[in-house]
């Protein structure tokens, strides 16, 4: 099985892949580890990279043409990135969006960062932009329509190994040959 896990930053999908990979049994590729990749192959940091990023587009395409890649030559996988879902294709057999409100990511970004909790988030909400903008640009995906994901986690009041719990227990239930045309499962822990 292939099994996607998107999301923006600082809604827990690094730390969601990895242990639902290591849960499963499955092997584990992050995008965020072949952009650095990338970026060791040209030289520059990865916060260097994603800046040329902004003017060159080749950047984007190189990198999500390794996750296509990826997603065709592998099974019992967990590939993670902000498109991995949209990458992967027909190729992906459960797809899975994480998220939380802007404030919880920022918090999470800022004790992984190291940097002032408002700084994160103004940050966030720039990379977000940008983002979303070369991706309707260069593939034509609305990366806020969430259709293709068979389940939407909300992670804010979930600590990381609530979180794996949630996407495996839905996944152990998950049955493909189900109907066609279904919305995804949202699952949102706010109250």
């Amino acid at each position: 099985m292939l099994i996607t896990i998107s999301g923006p930053a600082g809604s827990g999908k690094s730390t969601a892949a990895k242990a639902l990979a290591a849960r499963l049994g499955y092997d584990h590729v992050s995008g965020g580890d072949i952009f650095r990749d990338l970026a060791a192959e040209k030289g520059m940091t990865p916060l260097e990279l994603n800046k040329h990023a902004e003017t060159d587009d080749q950047i984007d395409r190189d990198l999500d043409r390794r996750l296509r890649d990826v997603a065709a030559e592998r099974d019992d996988l967990v590939l993670e990135s902000r498109l991995a879902g949209w990458m992967a294709g027909e190729h992906a057999d459960f797809r899975v969006w994480l998220d939380a409100p802007i404030g919880v990511r920022a918090q999470r970004i800022s004790e992984r960062e190291d940097k002032p909790t408002e700084l994160a988030e103004t940050e966030t909400r720039e990379r977000a932009e940008s983002e979303a903008k070369r991706y309707e640009e260069y593939y034509g995906i609305d990366i806020h329509d969430l259709s293709i994901y068979d389940l939407v986690l909300n992670t804010s009041r979930l600590d990381p190994d609530g979180v794996v719990e949630a996407i495996a227990a839905v996944v152990e239930a998950y049955n493909p040959e189900g109907d066609e045309g279904k919305t995804p499962v949202t699952v949102d822990y706010e109250f």
